[in-house]
């Protein structure tokens, strides 16, 4: 037993250096802690506080094994970085409390880039979206700098220019509106470089400061020869159809037809440019896949500008984006939506007509709405045999009302564009089309799944619900060459085309 104590002593005897550097520490920590009771609630610390700065002391190689531990889905949101200075409520002479505002993340983008694209040597445009309050009631503004790449090591001159933003949409916008901004510098600016657009809202959203967003809309390597010959050259495209955004549950079926008859009417140098926004489902996708094959359609996924809510599935900004995409690829480029059908009388075709209008830029198009449930009696029982176009035969002919025009434009003349027509070109507009070119539209019929026919009468006019319609089976008429138009381009691969 005595031994066993003696051995105690000395290992306490030995220990005694570390045990007064145990207590010393454990004396200093229990004294901060009760320091800390007594200081203000501004300046509290936690116990999580205290366990944040035990845990900074990981090492970087023990955080990356934890990041790759925890499941992407289950990461920590990035935190927003404290304000330098907070303001505080103070109170000034005569006894005024002065209020502070202390604000905190960004309720809209300064700007969202789309797309850039040169109009030729010196002038391109650049689309995107903005805040639309910041537009409404601020003056942003938009500076292009071009940035040429250095030439044997010498210091490139850089060329600025005031940029013009256009807004394009007619104030149908939401949170964010879209903006097109064109950068015309005075000489031409090639041999590779990069496009800056420096987007300030000058006191936007914060009168006490102005923000500057550098955005790199365009870098062009010194290799890459800019072939000038693109802005002069004849384009590809006779006609070429920039659609609008889709989205919904579509039908198939309404879809096939609308391509097949468009094709037939714009011929072999056509092109339809189909914007997805959520409406290309499986049995769109396969009523597309063989005119993507052919050539005759290029497919765009545009659903990621869900983010950003503007108008109508950002109809606008994508329009604009096909304008200069396929500026210098088309003779003409038309706007309209997959229910409504172009049409042209008789013993025309659509390049008489467009040749006929060759002197103006823009060219609208009178609508003739149809009724999308009256169908003939004669279609009793065969009906979901016939295509869309060819039993919706009544018409709409109230008068003294306002009704939608479409339109196309010839598209090297045109600065920005709308849904119904465009306020931003050069050159001259007509409307005066009327007996050369129309469209037929109807309404609401690409969204229905099911049979569209749900009154089938046997008369040549009736008045339902206040509006009268009349007979008229013009496009009945065509929807035969259409069907063997389309058996003989891609055969009979879409013949079982449900609803």
């Amino acid at each position: 037993m005595t031994k066993e104590k003696k051995m105690f002593v000395g290992v306490v005897w030995n220990c005694a250096a570390e045990l007064k550097i145990l207590l010393t520490a454990l004396l200093f920590l229990c004294s901060l802690i009760t320091v800390f009771q007594f200081l203000p609630a501004r300046l509290s610390f936690s116990p999580s506080d205290l366990r944040n700065c035990i845990s900074s002391t990981t090492s970087a190689k023990d955080a990356v094994a934890v990041a790759q531990i925890v499941p992407e889905q289950f990461a920590p949101p990035p935190v927003t970085p404290p304000l330098n200075h907070l303001a505080v409520d103070q109170v000034v002479d005569g006894g005024v409390i002065k209020r502070a505002f202390n604000p905190y993340g960004t309720a809209a983008y300064n700007f969202i880039l789309m797309s850039a694209y040169r109009g030729g040597l010196s002038t391109f445009a650049i689309i995107g979206l903005s805040s639309k309050p910041l537009h409404v009631f601020s003056k942003p503004s938009y500076l292009c700098e071009w940035v040429p790449h250095p030439i044997n090591g010498t210091a490139p001159i850089h060329t600025t220019t005031s940029g013009y933003k256009v807004l394009p949409d007619w104030g149908y916008g939401r949170v964010y509106t879209t903006v097109v901004v064109n950068c015309t510098f005075p000489t031409p600016v090639i041999g590779g470089g990069k496009l800056l657009v420096h987007a300030s809202t000058n006191g936007g959203g914060d009168r006490g400061l102005n923000y500057t967003d550098t955005i790199e809309a365009i870098t062009e390597s010194p290799a890459e020869n800019l072939n000038t010959f693109n802005f002069t050259s004849p384009p590809k495209y006779d006609y070429l159809y920039c659609g609008s955004s889709l989205y919904g549950n579509l039908s198939p079926q309404r879809v096939r037809e609308w391509l097949a008859y468009h094709i037939r009417l714009f011929g072999e140098k056509s092109h339809f440019v189909i914007h997805d926004a959520g409406g290309v489902h499986d049995g769109v996708m396969e009523v597309l896949r063989p005119w993507i094959e052919k050539g005759y359609v290029t497919l765009q996924d545009i659903r990621e500008q869900e983010r950003f809510d503007a108008y109508y599935h950002n109809q606008f900004l994508v329009v604009n984006d096909c304008l200069h995409r396929y500026k210098f690829m088309a003779k003409w480029v038309f706007f309209f939506d997959v229910d409504e059908f172009i049409f042209v009388p008789k013993k025309n075709t659509i390049k008489s007509v467009m040749d006929s209008l060759v002197d103006y830029t823009q060219v609208t198009i009178e609508q003739m709405p149809m009724n999308n449930k009256l169908c003939l009696s004669e279609d009793a029982g065969i009906s979901y045999r016939k295509w869309g176009f060819e039993k919706l035969v009544y018409k709409d002919t109230k008068r003294g009302i306002r009704r939608d025009r479409k339109y196309a434009v010839q598209p090297h003349n045109v600065f920005a564009t709308g849904v119904h027509m465009s306020q931003n070109i050069a050159g001259k507009t007509t409307h005066n089309t009327e007996g050369r070119i129309k469209y037929y539209h109807y309404h609401g019929t690409i969204s229905e799944r099911r049979e569209p026919c749900r009154q089938l009468i046997n008369e040549t006019y009736i008045k339902l619900d206040g509006t009268p319609y009349v007979l008229d089976t013009t496009m009945r008429e065509v929807a035969g060459t259409v069907k063997r138009f389309e058996l003989k381009m891609i055969g009979s691969r879409l013949q079982k085309t449900r609803q």
